[in-house]
């Protein structure tokens, strides 16, 4: 059974909460303004997926992992971009708690 994309819910929820407009992300991540509002819109409706260039742009804008958007749930997505926050010592302390849990 094929899992639908996570792409889609991912790319909205970020840019919804980083407070920016379909139009706006994709100016800042460099497409031309005529043309930004309805690229972003193909891409939240799941109509097209960026490549892996683009959706790197879009999370570096967006501050979140780029595996953010392959999250197939909401905690699973707060858990990469929380992990991705952490200092590379955090990173490994937590590491640690997990493997003795």
């Amino acid at each position: 059974m094929a899992h639908p994309n996570p792409i889609p819910d991912r790319l909205k929820a970020a840019r919804t909460k980083a407070g920016i407009t379909q139009k706006e992300l994709g100016i800042r991540i460099g497409m031309e303004p005529s043309s930004a509002s309805g690229r972003m819109n193909h891409y939240e409706k799941g109509r097209h997926t960026p490549d892996i260039d683009t959706l790197k742009r879009m999370a570096d804008e967006l501050g979140v992992p780029i595996n953010y958007f392959f999250c197939e749930s909401e905690t699973t997505a707060e858990l990469a971009r929380l992990i991705a926050n952490m200092s590379k010592q955090q990173q490994i302390e937590l590491i640690e708690i997990l493997k003795k849990s």
